[in-house]
Formats: structure tokens, sequence, C-alpha cells
């Protein structure tokens, strides 16, 4: 399993398997500027997770924005998913971070913020 996108360095591998496990939840954390690199880390874990087209997947958003194209890409992923994507903006969505969050499954439970977002 890919570990997750835009994960921090925790000394001794913690954060592998903070990010892992929540990967193992399907949820996908957006904490970063977006750039190629992390577009195609997000795209691999939509993709990944779309093997079970039943079951939701969970975008948390915290990022400035970042790069239109690389956005795009993971935007045309999820839209091209069968699963509902449900996004969260926690912190800062901004720009791209923005676009992002409102491509989540257009459901009013499905695009929400936390309280100081």
């Amino acid at each position: 399993m890919p570990s997750a996108a835009g994960e921090p360095s925790i000394g001794g591998g913690l954060g592998d398997q903070v990010y892992n496990r929540l990967l193992g939840e399907r949820i996908i954390f957006l904490g970063q500027p977006v750039d190629d690199d992390i577009a195609n880390k997000i795209t691999a874990q939509l993709l990944l997770l779309a093997s079970d087209p039943d079951k939701d997947i969970y975008l948390y958003i915290n990022s400035p924005g970042g790069s239109i194209t690389a956005g795009m890409a993971i935007y045309d992923t999820m839209q091209y998913i069968k699963n509902d994507v449900v996004t969260i903006a926690m912190g800062l969505a901004a720009s791209m971070g923005q676009f992002l969050l409102s491509a989540g499954t257009p459901a009013s439970a499905s695009r929400c913020r936390t309280p100081r977002s």
C-alpha cells in the first residue's frame, strides 16, 4: 500500500505508520501546496481505494493551493472513480485547495469544513 500524500517526517518511521493507517481507513490527506509530486501520490491513492467502489473516500484538505495542472489531475481522478469522495477542509483551503474541496461529491454532507477553516 502506498504511503499517504504529504506525509511529514516524524522520526522512526512513525509518520509512515500514521499515514498508512489513515489510508487503510480510506482517508487521504492533502497537507501541502498542490504540485506534480503530491498530485501523483493522491491520484495513485484514489485509484487504489477505488478498487472497492461501494465505500466512500475521505479527502482532508489543508492547502494554500498550487499548480492548476497538478490539481486538475486530482480533480479528473475524483470525477473518474465511482466512489463518493467526501472532502473536508481543515485549516486552509485556498485556490486549488478550495477547488478540490468543491469537487467533492455534491451532497450537502459530503463537502464540509472544520469550525475554524
